[in-house]
């Protein structure tokens, strides 16, 4: 056998086994999910239902949903890679003390839902809990759709194919495959080749025709700032971008960010919002 054959299946051996591996490896090094639920009452949420998705594929999506006050929006809220929906319990009372309304629905595997998740999986989830807030009676220009890091890139593909009323992006990433060759470089050009949950929110967000507030930490060890303002470079409506210094990835409310988010959807609602 020619040295030139050999190389030549050692490639192909070599690209198959990339194939079989990197999908295996992503998904353990991407989501993170709490097992042990708690139901909102548990969390100490008062007025918030459970409310279960059911998929066209026979999986059980857990979300909450607290109404919103007359006149109000609903933030449809997509969550990052760890945790459970108990997690995010303080937040979600800070928007109902302002009267929002709060739809979040958790991903396959997560506490109180079925399944594995996947991108396939979470933005298909992700597009039927919008339409089922639409099917509650709630305007689509009411909806406003809000992504936490890894929710960033399900967020965004859901703005970009529903009539949202506005998108909130923190501390977004250009692509899953950008974030996984800064933390992995050895597996760059493995990655690019065979990665499956790809969450490419640079070519989703030009899709984007809603009004978009970005929020990014400057300090952000996980998800450079960088990708913030690249994201909101390229995209196309009215947009915001504002960016906290010595905020890391995941403390930038302690620097205002949740008061930022609060007032830009006011603004939102009586139209009132600058781009900056």
């Amino acid at each position: 056998m020619g040295l030139i054959l050999k190389l030549a299946m050692g490639v192909v051996l070599a690209g198959g086994l990339l194939a079989l591996i990197v999908p295996r490896v992503e998904r353990r090094l991407m989501y993170f999910p709490g097992t042990a639920y708690l139901s909102p009452a548990e969390s100490g949420l008062l007025g918030v239902q459970e409310h279960i998705l059911a998929t066209a594929d026979g999986e059980r999506v857990m979300a909450w949903y607290a109404p919103a006050k007359p006149g109000r929006q609903t933030v449809l809220y997509f969550h990052g890679n760890a945790g459970a929906l108990d997690s995010r319990a303080e937040r979600i009372a800070r928007y109902t003390a302002h009267g929002l309304g709060v739809f979040i629905m958790t991903y396959r595997g997560f506490a109180g839902s079925s399944g594995h998740p996947s991108e396939k999986a979470n933005v298909a989830d992700a597009k039927l809990a919008f339409d089922t807030l639409v099917g509650l009676g709630v305007d689509p220009d009411d909806i406003v759709v809000y992504g936490e890091s890894l929710g960033t890139g399900v967020a965004t593909q859901v703005a970009a194919t529903r009539p949202v009323g506005g998108l909130v992006l923190e501390a977004p990433y250009t692509s899953m495959v950008d974030l996984a060759a800064l933390h992995y470089p050895l597996l760059a050009l493995p990655g690019r080749l065979f990665m499956r949950d790809r969450y490419d929110t640079r070519r989703h967000i030009a899709s984007v025709t809603a009004p978009l507030l970005i929020i990014h930490g400057e300090a952000d060890g996980i998800i450079p700032v960088s990708m913030g303002h690249e994201l909101h470079a390229l995209a196309a409506g009215p947009k915001t971008i504002r960016t906290f210094r010595g905020a890391g990835h995941a403390d930038h409310v302690m620097f205002g960010s949740l008061d930022v988010v609060l007032e830009w959807i006011g603004a939102l609602k009586v139209g009132r919002l600058r781009a900056g």
